[in-house]
């Protein structure tokens, strides 16, 4: 077994507070039983960047990336994450692919060809082989004249730059509380520099945890229900496909 340190985000809830206060949510009586709780520790790369703003001005700031889903988390409060970076990331997509994804999400999502080439000022030969590679890459589909993206509910246009209100902390681990990671930091930071454009620099990373419980709980017949909870917040984690 490896031990070790980690830098985790620190919790603000323990799990018998959230098994308190979601008690009538998870259990409904006698019959049902809490089993120990887990903790579980979820990686994210954490990149320190810089950007120039609508305004011109450079800002200074960080971000939060998943390295499990591939989104990028908006605010650690409410753990609001974009949706749509884990698709770019699974197709390889590079500045010209976000140049399109990006105008789409302008437009809700979908818009014409011809309203295309006037928001990004180029000509058709230009934008032709564009919406292709993105159609090629199952990011967007087009239908005669209209081109839209190509997943449910997109927030991808959106600032560099994740708002953090919780302290950094070192925690010991052992090996088997880590989650592995489903994509790598240079998957993320590629897709970070082609969403964000020249001037959006990556000044340093490093790799920080979530802190994730498990909670279990033992019904009559036996089964074993099992929830995930961010200790950061108190709040459930969904699954995407359930959301």
């Amino acid at each position: 077994v490896e031990n070790g340190e980690i830098l985790t985000l620190e919790a603000r809830y323990t799990p018998e507070q959230i098994m308190d206060s979601h008690r009538s949510e998870l259990i409904t009586d006698s019959a049902y039983a809490f089993q120990e709780p887990e903790l579980k520790f979820h990686p994210y790369l954490l990149m320190e960047v810089k950007y120039v703003q609508p305004d011109k001005k450079t800002k200074e700031g960080v971000i939060l990336w998943s390295m499990v889903d591939g989104e990028m988390v908006l605010d650690t409060q409410t753990w609001e994450k974009t949706h749509g970076f884990e698709d770019a990331i699974l197709s390889d997509a590079n500045r010209e692919d976000f140049k399109i994804l990006n105008a789409l999400a302008k437009f809700k999502g979908k818009t014409t060809v011809d309203q295309l080439q006037k928001e990004l000022h180029v000509e058709p030969e230009t934008l032709t082989p564009w919406i292709d590679n993105t159609r090629k890459k199952q990011l967007v589909v087009q239908k005669g004249a209209e081109v839209q993206l190509h997943f449910q509910n997109p927030k991808i246009l959106v600032t560099p730059q994740t708002k953090i209100s919780q302290w950094l902390v070192t925690k010991p681990y052992i090996h088997a509380q880590r989650i592995s990671k489903k994509y790598s930091p240079a998957q993320i930071q590629t897709t970070a520099r082609a969403a964000f454009g020249q001037d959006f620099m990556i000044r340093s990373v490093t790799e920080v945890f979530l802190p994730v419980y498990s909670i279990e709980v033992l019904n009559p017949d036996g089964s074993i229900l099992t929830s995930f909870w961010n200790a950061l917040n108190g709040q459930r984690i969904t699954p995407k496909y359930l959301t």
